[in-house]
């Protein structure tokens, strides 16, 4: 029980946590760079629906799982 509080206290090692801020980096790269392809690019309705928000999230979430491999 001592043990598990000890580990929870301590801070994230600095390799885990720039690991941590290169996966919300390329989460948030791959979110915009859709969000900006359904909203710039030509013979594309100008709109930014639900679908582009559906789909630029999961882009964003795959950019940050191939960041992790």
């Amino acid at each position: 029980m001592i043990g598990q509080q000890q580990e929870r206290e301590q801070p994230e090692r600095p390799e885990k946590a720039r690991r941590r801020s290169v996966e919300v980096v390329a989460f948030l790269a791959g979110f915009l760079a859709t969000l900006a392809f359904f909203a710039f690019f030509p013979g594309l309705p100008h709109v930014i629906d639900w679908g582009a928000i559906i789909v630029s999230v999961l882009v964003g979430a795959l950019a940050r799982r191939v960041c992790r491999r």
